[in-house]
């Protein structure tokens, strides 16, 4: 189809870079090499994360949107595409355990690692003995909603007899849409006061 053709030709450029840059250890001569491309493929994920954060933060200043909700929404979602992919292959077959599993460690990996290591980095080596302050005070809502929503998807698969269904797909969105709301109104001060208003430069 001519949609796919021109997909195909914005796309090639970075298939053809990725292709040449990270082996493909489905294949038979390149099966040894399966931590290189583990490697490799972590690495081209954190420079399109990098990529992204930038344009997420450029935007959400522009349109005058809070960091902590560009970081819950549109940044949440792209950091999590991998972790979506892998879950839907070992979902498809028949790892309804691994699936599961890698939701939530994932989601560990990202609040221990991906917090320790950047700030450990700043304050031990950028800037030693430095500290990193965070702005809104909403995060402790947005976290007791976190843990909330994770009993209840807990709970939900309970119920569910440990199966993974459509009933349990629509379940567990709509317990994203809920956590998404609460969490954007908290962040606007619907409730009460925990954002302050954002800087502005002077014209």
């Amino acid at each position: 189809a001519r949609g796919d053709k021109v997909k195909w030709v914005f796309t090639w450029p970075l298939i053809f870079l990725l292709c040449i840059t990270i082996p493909n250890c489905s294949k038979p001569r390149w099966e040894k090499f399966f931590m290189v491309t583990f490697i490799t493929a972590t690495l081209w994920i954190a420079v399109f994360s990098y990529f992204m954060v930038w344009l997420v933060t450029i935007i959400g200043y522009t349109l005058g949107i809070p960091d902590v909700i560009m970081g819950i929404t549109f940044l949440a979602a792209g950091t999590s595409v991998p972790d979506c992919m892998a879950s839907l292959i070992v979902a498809r077959q028949g790892l309804g355990d691994m699936a599961v599993s890698n939701t939530i460690g994932s989601n560990v990996f990202d609040i221990l690692v991906g917090l320790g290591i950047p700030w450990g980095l700043q304050t031990m080596v950028v800037n030693y003995g430095s500290t990193v302050k965070i702005n809104s005070r909403g995060l402790v809502y947005s976290v007791v909603l976190l843990l909330g929503s994770v009993a209840l998807t807990v709970l939900g698969i309970h119920l569910n007899k440990w199966r993974l269904d459509r009933k349990l797909g629509i379940y567990v969105l709509v317990l994203y849409a809920v956590f998404l709301c609460f969490s954007i109104m908290i962040e606007f001060n619907v409730f009460t006061f925990v954002n302050l208003p954002m800087c502005r430069e002077d014209d």
